[in-house]
């Protein structure tokens, strides 16, 4: 709640100066809206990817691939976005392409590192009563770990996305339409105004990424919890009416 709170209030301070000789506000709802999309476009593969990987170090078969997957995702994220946008460009030219290819790079480690986290959290008895029952290793991770380890697996995701909102603001210097296109003009025509509603509808758009996902891990918890509880309720309720 807090963090949706953040958002309005931010929103306020980057709309608010378009009334009065700013950016105009119906241009920041429109770069806000292209800024959101690019986000999601790096973040939806990094996700994938760092899911992946992160099953893959934590099944036996894969345990000795741990160091280099570490390494390469520790190196993807070393590299500034800035640099990886610039680098990029020659390659994918304008627009979307370089700075997806700096989000999809920054945002595999947050959600590597939680899965991996995550799954060796999982009680192995858990994995071994699936197994017990007649499950496959892959449907033991599929229809036991993976629901166990998913709050965790929700963090970093939580994480992956705030950093692509918060650094999808650079794609601006390669020609993509992002909310660090009015802080780029107003560096450039030395306009503070722009910078702070450029820097404000960003921080705005973060806060409420984060607060969405909050709130849906929130409901996630709150279901399973009442799911959890039904079952025991209902074996109560059975025995008060047995004579």
């Amino acid at each position: 709640m807090m963090a949706l709170l953040l958002a309005a209030g931010l929103a306020l301070v980057a709309l608010l100066p378009g009334w009065f000789g700013g950016f105009p506000p119906g241009r920041l709802l429109g770069l806000a809206a292209s800024h959101a999309g690019l986000a999601l476009a790096g973040v939806v593969p990094a996700a994938l990817l760092g899911l992946a990987l992160g099953v893959l170090v934590t099944r036996p078969s894969g345990r000795a691939l741990r160091p280099a997957a570490d390494a390469l995702a520790a190196a993807a994220q070393a590299v500034p976005p800035v640099v990886a946008v610039a680098l990029a460009v020659p390659a994918f030219g304008f627009g979307w392409g370089p700075t997806i290819l700096a989000l999809l790079l920054y945002g595999i480690m947050p959600v590597l590192r939680a899965t991996v986290a995550a799954l060796e959290a999982v009680p192995p008895e858990a994995r071994l009563a699936a197994l017990a029952l007649g499950y496959t290793p892959a449907g033991a991770l599929r229809e036991v770990e993976l629901p166990l380890a998913w709050p965790l697996v929700l963090d970093g995701l939580r994480v992956a996305l705030v950093l692509a909102v918060a650094t999808a603001a650079v794609g601006a210097l390669a020609g993509a339409a992002t909310l660090g296109t009015p802080i780029v003009l107003g560096l450039q025509n030395q306009n503070q105004l722009l910078v702070l509603q450029g820097a404000a509808a960003t921080a705005a758009l973060a806060f409420a990424a984060e607060g969405l996902l909050l709130a849906l891990a929130g409901y996630g918890a709150g279901r399973g919890r009442r799911s959890s509880a039904s079952p025991a309720s209902s074996d109560g309720t059975a025995q008060s009416r047995k004579p």
